[in-house]
């Protein structure tokens, strides 16, 4: 009976960290720069980002718990995932606003641009196991 519902609940949760990732990444942040004045848009994304991490490690998590048996591969993309989002969180955000707050642009610009890439690589390696799964 697992056989059948574990690979579709490992398939809805990759589809539902996919897309939260994608829609916050791409709508969100544009959308409060947009809407907000930009000193409330950078609180609420400085107050936004710990809990999207957190939403991006427990989901790679349970990824992992599901597939790790039946899928090395989905697997292993997964704890690249969990991993890289733990240390985002906890390493990377706070340098981020710590160099916004002592107004050190070149490092903020660095460690932003350090940010994007890691989560479009997160991105990608989520859209890489849906395909995966879906073949």
């Amino acid at each position: 009976m697992l056989g059948v519902y574990l690979p579709m609940a490992t398939l809805l949760l990759v589809a539902l960290l996919f897309g939260g990732m994608f829609l916050f990444s791409v709508a969100f942040a544009a959308f409060l720069f947009r809407h907000l004045p930009q000193q409330d848009a950078r609180m609420l994304i400085r107050k936004a980002f710990p809990p999207f991490y957190l939403f991006v490690i427990i989901s790679s998590g349970l990824i992992m718990a599901l597939s790790w048996r039946s899928d090395p591969f989905s697997t292993a993309l997964m704890a690249f995932v969990m991993f890289t989002a733990v240390a985002a969180r906890q390493l990377l955000m706070p340098a981020i606003n710590h160099a916004t707050d002592m107004a050190l642009r070149k490092r903020f610009l660095w460690l932003h641009g350090l940010s994007v890439v890691l989560t479009l690589i997160h991105i990608f390696l989520s859209g890489m196991i849906l395909v995966h799964l879906v073949q």
